[in-house]
């Protein structure tokens, strides 16, 4: 006989056999709930399923254990069926699909970045809350930091032991602690599993490119009767990114998408029309890929790829002015709209980066006790990513003097006519090397620990203890990045005894190589190897280590007059650490970074402040911080009777004390009631969450730069100051006020194949950790705000003077919306063998409303900006037919309309006054996406399949998500920019 189970948002501790069966429904919907309730069995089966098991699953919605128990927390449960049929590669790409997961980073985020460090790091954030507030957890334990934001990364998992990942969907911070404000996601793996199993995926674009080659195998064994337990697991996986296209609009591939869509700002606030305005085609008219002069007499001269000079041809009919200006333009941001578009450097980012992941895990444990155990998981994994952030090098503003003897006869001999010596110029390099950035980050995880059962008092109690030690080594390179004094330099070339050289014999002398830039005339190996040195580029090199020792018991100590009253309690210790090295290029040696490497002497270069690279001047520091915290968590059973259901009053409490910003207290209280009428459920939570600052908030590598004309309030004078960006060690935790209530309908009597939950959040995050500008924070304390004036210092002598911009407790978010769940399931649909279900989550963000904690700035509803990560409704839709040896999926994914920005003011005509808060612009809205996926998977024999995907099957392109600047026009974290993908693989399990 058959065992289907379809748990939406209510289970419980059930067994392990249920667990097993559940994952055969695929995506679910669970909140804890008795097993009994969340099954649908036949009558055979009734008796096994209620008998006791030795072991209870702990759903990650409480810390709650024992079978029975309603926790009012929604959770949604995927397991390993759906994991399957979704065919990925990185089973992140599996989890970031549900809606209630807004905002998560992955290997197609982040590409156009030089300097973040986060390229093709794998990160959940629910709730579009950001990932650094949702808590990511390894079989309920705590993983070490990927990054410095303290997230890890899901590459670095044992992605083929994955039984089933519970996603919590609300504030959980009372239960888990620190992080928890959007929820937590816990991959549970199977820690008993027995035999060998494997995995082989392929996979390509319809446009030839991100070629991906993933090989999974595990391994587990049981000895000594049962009472020792092996397990391996080991993944290679290797994924050839999408490549950047060239200068222009041409994108890898034959991908014909991208427009260079852009708004353009007209600069004017009061004329009745417009600011801003929707175009396609923006053409920036202050460089070209080969050389453009762009103020003086001269401006409109380009140079062609042999260096002969021509006509540029503007966009908009546009005509130089001869003062930096081009009419019929827009002056707001230097653009025309169509002309000459071969220097825009937008297309030129890479779409996905590459990315090569191994994966080593290992877990031995030792039954010393019947249903107790002791146990040490090792895993070791290395992830690589490469991408390209843009072409070429591209610079608007050099000083060209006309004697150059590179520079053509025919334009020096127009300079002497108009009796000029030098003029402005500007170019995108496109003969200078494409830079790259590469990173390497390699992870070392132990856990040793015990778990099991004891009687105490005739009560059986279950405990869990752990340590665990994870080590996160970290770096960064970028390749062929200027450096930025150097370039000018070697531009700035004359003829000295017969020989083009550099004109500053300070640069000659330390190894300037001039580069001819009116044309595409590669730089020499010298020159090049002086201008950006290839084996001395940027270089971060991060270490972190994270310490955790974690104490849980939980219990059913007294029965009251409706049931047992259950009990969790703990505490944990953590430690975490980190320190940062960096290049002495980037990052200088200042009195903030005393222990940086001896810096190359070169009198062109800021030895002291660094940051001399053109992108990529990552800085040195160190922190940490201790945490110590312990734990309550009740329920209590309230009624338990035919007539009026059952309830169940859950509470929990917890302290937690941070050596950096003193104690905190969370809670959460929540109930359930399972009403007479057959499935119908009500729940309702709320809860104090917090998170704590991360390491880079708090200990943020210092960076260092000049203002040279900063504005004193004080005396009202132009000063220059030093400008140290550094972190802040007094941020407070963020705090918010979580509430949920929701009504379920699952599998009643009168129709059991259905069921159905509605489920309204709402959040209030307050103190979010933000920065303010410079001449923000002066501008405060002058108009009394004491808060900001301990952080700088404007009457020193000159070359004291210096601002400190630090992250603040500032800004606040509120969001509120609803999910839904409906599914369906028909066995022996229509006389064919087997099972259909349908199956469809949708979650709608009423409001997202970031309120920037500053005067004079208005909040914005950021629900429904499709720029962003909040959609104002995001659906995903399973059909699945499953005969027992041949499964048929189509899946499809869908998100609303939306706009640029909320704060836009739609006019054509008639406009008001444009402002900052609320600026004026012809054309605000942006189209969703309607994704369709299609996949099949055929059992040869009870040990081997073969499985087929298609995703994006009609090949949907993304739609331009503009800004105010010619960069790649797309967001990767809502729209799907590879197109068509095909996946082919084979799974055996021996």
């Amino acid at each position: 006989m058959k065992v289907t189970i379809a748990i939406h948002r209510q289970l419980a501790g059930v067994s392990l056999a249920a667990v097993a069966t559940m994952a055969l429904a695929g995506l679910a919907q669970a909140q804890t709930a008795p097993a009994p309730q969340a099954q649908s069995i036949a009558p055979q089966d009734q008796a096994d399923a209620a008998a006791p098991r030795a072991a209870d699953i702990i759903v990650t919605g409480s810390r709650i254990t024992t079978s029975g128990f309603n926790a009012p927390t929604p959770t949604t449960v995927i397991g390993e069926e759906q994991i399957a049929n979704n065919a990925q590669p990185n089973i992140f790409n599996t989890i970031a699909q549900l809606p209630s997961l807004q905002g998560s980073t992955g290997a197609a985020t982040g590409t156009f970045s030089t300097s973040s460090g986060q390229q093709g790091l794998s990160s959940f954030s629910l709730r579009g809350l950001q990932p650094i507030r949702t808590l990511t957890l390894l079989d309920g334990q705590r993983v070490v930091a990927a990054n410095v934001t303290g997230v890890p990364d899901i590459s670095m998992f044992p992605q083929l032991l994955v039984k089933r990942v519970d996603v919590v969907t609300g504030g959980a911070s009372a239960s888990y602690g620190s992080d928890a404000v959007g929820g937590v996601v816990n991959f549970i793996t199977d820690t008993r599993f027995e035999g060998f199993k494997g995995n082989i995926l392929g996979s390509i674009t319809k446009y030839g490119d991100d070629e991906t080659a993933l090989v999974q195998a595990a391994y587990g064994k049981s000895f000594m009767d049962d009472r020792l337990h092996l397990v391996l697991s080991g993944e290679y996986d290797h994924e050839g990114g999408v490549g950047a296209g060239d200068f222009g609009t041409d994108l890898a591939g034959s991908r014909n998408w991208y427009r260079a869509t852009t708004l353009m700002n007209t600069g004017i606030t009061n004329n009745g029309l417009p600011q801003f305005n929707y175009r396609d085609y923006a053409q920036p008219y202050q460089y070209a890929r080969y050389g453009l002069i762009n103020n003086g007499p001269l401006q409109g001269i380009a140079f062609a790829p042999d260096g002969t000079p021509y006509n540029f041809n503007y966009g908009s009919n546009g005509r130089p002015t001869g003062t930096g200006a081009v009419t019929n333009c827009y002056r707001g941001n230097s653009f025309c709209e169509g002309g000459d578009l071969t220097g825009a450097p937008g297309s030129g980012a890479s779409l996905k980066s590459k990315l090569e992941r191994i994966n080593g895990y290992g877990r031995i444990g030792f039954d010393f006790a019947p249903d107790n155990e002791a146990y040490v998981t090792v895993n070791v994994a290395q992830v690589k990513t490469n991408n390209q952030p843009s072409p070429g090098y591209g610079r608007a503003s050099l000083t060209v003097q006309c004697a150059n003897p590179y520079l053509p006869q025919s334009v020096r001999t127009a300079c002497a006519t108009a009796g000029i010596t030098s003029f402005g110029f500007g170019s995108s390099n496109a003969s200078f090397p494409d830079p790259q950035v590469y990173t390497d980050r390699k992870q070392y995880r132990f856990v040793g620990g015990l778990k099991g059962k004891f009687d105490l008092g005739g009560t059986d109690w279950n405990y869990d203890a752990y340590y665990e030690h994870g080590i996160t080594i970290s770096d960064i390179r970028v390749r062929d990045i200027v450096l930025q004094n150097r370039y000018v330099a070697a531009t700035n070339a004359i003829t000295l005894n017969g020989a083009i050289v550099c004109a500053d014999p300070v640069a000659r002398a330390n190894g300037c190589q001039p580069i001819n830039i009116f044309g595409n005339f590669a730089p020499s190996a010298s020159a090049l190897a002086y201008v950006a040195p290839h084996e001395n580029g940027p270089f971060q090199h991060t270490k972190l280590t994270q310490d955790v020792a974690s104490l849980n018991f939980s219990g059913n100590p007294f029965d009251l007059w409706a049931g047992p009253v259950s009990v969790a309690f703990g505490g944990e210790y953590r430690r975490e650490f980190y320190r940062v090295n960096a290049d002495p290029y980037g990052a200088g040696v200042s009195p903030l970074s005393p222990n940086s490497p001896a810096y190359p002497a070169d009198p062109l270069l800021n030895a002291q402040l660094g940051s001399n690279w053109a992108a990529g001047n990552y800085k040195n520091g160190r922190g940490k911080y201790e945490v110590y915290e312990g734990y309550v968590e009740v329920d209590l059973p309230i009624f338990d009777s035919q007539s009026i259901g059952r309830a169940n009053l859950n509470a929990a409490g917890r302290g937690t004390h941070y050596s950096t910003s003193g104690t905190v207290w969370t809670w959460k209280v929540g109930g359930t009631w399972d009403t007479p009428l057959s499935g119908l459920r009500l729940r309702a939570v709320t809860s104090r969450d917090v998170r704590a600052p991360n390491l880079s908030e708090l200990f943020a590598a210092p960076t260092v730069t000049t203002l040279p004309n900063f504005n004193d309030p004080f005396r009202n004078q132009a000063v220059q100051v030093f400008q140290n960006v550094v972190g802040n060690t007094n941020l407070r935790p963020e705090v918010a006020r979580n509430t949920e209530l929701g009504v379920v309908l699952a599998r009643p009597e009168w129709l059991p194949g259905l069921s159905l939950s509605f489920d309204y959040y709402n959040i209030k995050l307050s103190g979010v950790v933000s920065s303010l500008s410079a001449d923000q924070i002066v501008r405060f304390c002058f108009e009394g705000n004491q808060a900001f004036c301990g952080g700088f210092q404007l009457d020193g002598a000159q070359g004291t003077n210096f601002v400190n911009v630090q992250p603040f407790n500032l800004a606040s978010w509120k969001t509120s919306g609803f999910d839904i769940e409906a599914s369906y399931q028909w066995q022996q649909p229509l006389g064919l063998p087997g099972s259909f279900t349908v199956r469809a989550l949708g979650t709608h963000i009423q409001k997202f409303v970031v309120s920037a904690g500053i005067a004079g700035v208005d909040p914005v509803d950021q629900a429904g900006a499709n720029n962003g990560a909040t959609p104002d409704w995001k659906w995903l839709a399973v059909q699945t037919y499953d005969s027992g040896r041949l499964t048929l999926t189509v899946q499809e994914r869908w998100f609303s309309d939306g706009t640029f920005g909320n704060q836009y003011v739609v006019c054509q005509t008639s406009c008001p006054v444009s402002t900052g808060n609320h600026p004026t612009i012809d054309r605000n809205k942006m189209k969703g996406a309607f994704y369709v996926d299609v996949g099949a998977t055929f059992k040869l024999n009870d040990q081997l399949s073969i499985y087929g995907k298609v995703d994006n099957l009609f090949d949907k392109d993304p739609v331009a998500s503009p800004q105010t600047n010619t960069g790649l026009d797309v967001n990767p974290a809502l729209y799907d920019t590879l197109g068509r993908i095909y996946r082919a693989g084979v799974r055996f399990n021996f």
